[in-house]
């Protein structure tokens, strides 16, 4: 993340000797905001900051300028949320580095300017809350020439204390390295740079493939490794020195599409809207017997069970067997029960009953919605031909122990006295009057019971 070359020139100008002792700082903020996007200002700070750490800024008034510069960046944000805070506490509370009680202070790396009062009251004001329209329309040289009397540095502590907390969330090893860039070890008045090495030398720090602005050294973090413990259990630690003992593992079921499944939902596609052929049929089974999670992953949900029943009733019976634990099981057997009386759901249903045990509330509200669609149907034929289905499968469910009749026997009694003249119905009230009778010992049978539901 550095500059390009014409990007430092660019700074590098409006940091010019002479245009800072004679432009305002607002003048040379609107300079740099008008050349460069948003999406460069962490660049270009980062390169203020660098011009700041290495001195390779000449005047006062340069390094002045390049601090406002920097606050400017980010200007309206809320100083700890900005990437330089830790610039500005630093140059207002520089840290004390002596090399022993009473000594004078020595240079460190990165180290930032010390600034006199007049530049100390500046960024304190900066800083602050009040407007800085006229501090703004000062220049440099005017801030540096000020007589700030007895100035007192304004608290900032709060806001040390915020990026404190900040920073004792990153690791250890953030706050370990140095800059690669080193000061010289002695400053003198006596050294002097020609400007078009100057420029060069920052250029080469600055920006380009090799810019040294963002490079830190730190020390390798070493961590040994565990021990082995004394058992039979403790995995060796693995060292391989020659590559040709060991091959690599591939495990070759990974990114191989689930055919299986793919196939399983595109059969229960087509059951919802035709009968499958037998061939077809087997498959699905097959494919659900093999697996079985499989059930809960082909898109079968409780709208699209009436669709499935009426189309491949025989699918619906082993789906609904393998659904029997899911929670949904409910919502499966309420849609199972309101939906149209046909051949098909019948056939499911009975199937059901002779298989697992079926809540008796269920059953019974199945068999109220088959006589309440005989009584009001007016198709003459198709009510013949559902009375004869719906006492077939009364029958059933009595000869099988699946109901025990006496709850159902006056609602059912009533439906056989309304159809008398169907066959059928006259059959279904010969048992009732024998199972009344006690002629035959089903009255007394419980309601479910698995083990009887399988001999009968």
């Amino acid at each position: 993340m550095a500059l390009s070359i014409e990007q430092c020139d660019i700074v590098l100008d409006i940091l010019d000797e002479g245009k800072v002792r004679s432009h305002t700082f607002e003048s040379l903020y609107n300079e740099l905001h008008k050349k460069f996007d948003p999406a460069d200002y962490f660049k270009v700070g980062t390169f203020l900051v660098v011009l700041l750490q290495q001195d390779l800024l000449k005047e006062a008034e340069q390094k002045l300028v390049a601090i406002t510069l920097l606050h400017e960046l980010y200007r309206g944000e809320p100083l700890p949320n900005t990437p330089f805070a830790n610039v500005f506490i630093h140059l207002l509370h520089p840290p004390e580095h002596q090399s022993s009680v009473g000594a004078p202070k020595l240079e460190y790396p990165g180290q930032l300017p010390r600034l006199s009062a007049p530049e100390k009251y500046f960024l304190t004001q900066l800083l602050s809350d009040v407007p800085k329209d006229a501090i703004l329309k000062k220049t440099a040289t005017q801030v540096v020439n000020a007589d700030v009397g007895n100035f007192q540095a304004a608290d900032f502590s709060m806001i040390e204390l915020l990026l404190a907390e900040k920073q004792s969330e990153l690791p250890q090893t953030c706050k370990t390295g140095i800059p690669i860039i080193l000061s010289l070890p002695e400053k003198t008045n006596n050294y002097s740079v020609d400007t078009l090495e100057y420029e060069v030398l920052v250029k080469k720090i600055a920006s380009g493939e090799n810019a040294y602005m963002n490079k830190v050294y730190r020390p390798e973090f070493v961590i040994l490794a565990p021990p082995l413990l004394d058992t039979q259990d403790e995995l060796v630690w693995l060292n391989p020195t020659n590559p040709q003992e060991h091959t690599i593992a591939y495990d070759v079921t990974m990114c191989v599409p689930d055919t299986a499944g793919q196939e399983a939902r595109q059969l229960m596609n087509k059951a919802y809207k035709s009968a499958l052929s037998i061939q077809q049929q087997q498959q699905l089974l097959a494919e659900l017997e093999s697996d079985s999670k499989l059930v809960y992953h082909i898109g079968l949900t409780p709208s699209k069970l009436p669709e499935l029943v009426e189309n491949n009733p025989l699918i619906a019976i082993e789906v609904l067997l393998k659904l029997m634990q899911s929670k949904q099981i409910t919502e499966y057997f309420s849609v199972l029960v309101n939906m149209e009386m046909s051949l098909h759901s019948m056939e499911v249903v009975n199937r059901l009953t002779t298989t697992v045990d079926l809540p008796t509330e269920f059953v019974h509200l199945y068999i109220s919605n088959c006589i309440s669609t005989c009584e009001t149907i007016k198709d003459r034929y198709m009510q013949n031909r559902l009375v004869r289905l719906v006492c077939v499968f009364l029958q059933s469910l009595i000869r099988n122990k699946i109901i025990n009749v006496q709850e159902l026997f006056i609602e059912v009694q009533a439906f056989c006295i309304e159809f008398s003249r169907i066959r059928e119905a006259a059959a279904l009230f010969r048992l009732l009057k024998q199972l009344e009778s006690g002629d035959i010992g089903l009255v007394s049978s419980p309601t479910i019971n698995s083990k009887s539901k399988l001999e009968g």
